[in-house]
């Protein structure tokens, strides 16, 4: 897809003292936000840099909790973060809209316009300029050009995406609840595609949810034999990044909650009526989900002749600039960095984003002031994943660190609050963290354990 005519859109100018080096920030993810933040709260304070935030959405969740939005097990006012406010707290600057071309030779990105939902304009094209780019747009769903995922089925890129999963669940399960007849072959059936990390958490997430919304009083269903969940796989098994130990006591977990597990089992179409499979077979289904893998948005393909994979991801040097213009840094998902000695890129987790944010952070401040910048080192801590709350007995079973197996449940689930608590350390401050900590444990008994609207 060609980019749009900027040649007549005169560049942005912001109200700093054009003196100032030009920091501009392109998506508000796990490592954009904090990288915003600690820059903001640094150089943009003492006005030793302009900082700038371009998101396409006004507010933060952390992706890894995209999930239990989904589910309708997390609490989005209570956790999510307002761009616009969080900006002016942090001293950067915070402007709407989603990148899609750059002109390095001017050092300026171009910015797709803002509409409503109905297409009414809000805010038309723009030309933004930097001298010091970061480019932290995360990822999107890999459809593998299968037909109907697009139309049929929800990814979980974006937290529209996982409030719009979750209002059709609750609306699937309210009709089925109220109509007389029997239900159709696939009503209350989801179906998720893809095993990985995503793809197994949402699936137990749900097994918990729909029983949770079954209980605040649709009493016409019997959702133990009615509603289910197929998870799908095109490897040999699932979690298919972990060890076989993992993936072996996951797939027991799995059907011992009375989800369906079906491995080697490649896609083929989405219809309204469920997931076609390479046999032939037709899998009905209400719900689809496609989590079965991860790439970059189109416009990173040819960004402007940076080099990029064949998931658009850009190719970066050990220091995290793209390796045809050390102006320009990616970080997070978008970064494809293979380090001096591995063979392997840095894993796509928010755990690398947030140890890449860290590092362009002092980076950025060394080019400030003339000096090269810091080499990336990737810390290996392990995957924390609370995978599987519930088992067959409602109890947590298992939690994941790197690849090991920990059963215990109080280790399982700090690993995996101490990691989102260091985003929000990261983004929010030692004070606020701490002062929201013991206002969600005061507040906890009152509320709804699911969000039921």
């Amino acid at each position: 897809m060609a980019t749009p005519d900027y040649s007549h859109i005169p560049e942005t100018k912001s109200s700093d003292d054009a003196s100032l080096h030009r920091v501009v920030i392109v998506g508000g993810g796990a490592g954009g936000l904090e990288l915003a933040t600690r820059l903001g709260d640094t150089l943009g304070k003492r006005r030793k840099a302009s900082i700038t935030l371009l998101d396409s959405s006004r507010i933060h969740v952390w992706k890894p909790h995209l999930h239990e939005v989904a589910s309708g097990t997390l609490d989005i006012e209570a956790e999510s973060i307002e761009y616009i406010a969080h900006a002016r707290n942090h001293h950067y600057r915070y402007r709407i809209g989603a990148m899609d071309g750059l002109n390095r030779e001017k050092r300026q990105i171009y910015v797709a316009p803002t509409c409503e939902e109905d297409g009414r304009g809000v805010i038309p094209r723009r030309v933004i300029g930097y001298d010091t780019l970061v480019i932290a747009v995360g990822s999107i769903g890999n459809d593998f050009g299968i037909p109907g995922v697009q139309e049929h089925a929800i990814t979980m890129d974006t937290l529209g995406q996982a409030i719009r999963f979750n209002q059709r669940l609750i609306n699937a399960c309210l009709r089925a609840n109220a109509q007389y007849e029997t239900l159709h072959p696939g009503q209350l059936h989801c179906v998720i595609v893809g095993a990985g990390a995503t793809g197994v958490e949402l699936a137990a997430e749900l097994h918990k949810s729909m029983r949770d919304i079954a209980s605040y009083g649709l009493d016409n269903i019997d959702f133990d034999k009615l509603a289910g969940i197929t998870l799908i796989e095109a490897e040999s098994r699932i979690l298919p990044a972990l060890s076989e130990d993992i993936s072996s006591l996951a797939l027991k977990n799995l059907r011992g909650l009375g989800i369906t597990v079906r491995t080697s089992t490649r896609a083929t179409s989405v219809t309204e009526e469920g997931v076609t499979i390479e046999s032939g077979e037709m899998i009905p289904s209400e719900l689809v989900v496609w989590a079965a893998g991860i790439k970059e948005p189109q416009f990173m393909s040819n960004l402007d002749g940076l080099e990029s994979n064949e998931l658009n991801r850009l190719v970066v040097q050990d220091t995290l600039q793209t390796t045809r213009d050390d102006n320009v840094f990616a970080i997070g998902d978008c970064a494809y960095c293979v380090l001096p000695g591995e063979t392997t890129p840095v894993p796509t987790l928010a755990l690398a984003a947030h140890q890449m944010a860290e590092v362009v952070e002092h980076s950025i401040k060394r080019r400030i002031q003339g000096k090269p910048p810091q080499p990336f080192r990737y810390r290996n801590l392990g995957m924390f994943a609370n995978l599987f709350k519930y088992g067959a007995e409602g109890n947590m079973l298992i939690g994941l660190t790197g690849n090991r197996i920990n059963v215990r449940e109080g280790f399982a689930k700090l690993m995996y609050c101490l990691q989102y608590k260091k985003h929000m350390q990261a983004v929010h401050g030692n004070n606020k963290v701490i002062l929201d900590t013991l206002a969600k444990l005061l507040i906890r008994r009152s509320k709804p354990r699911i969000k039921l609207h």
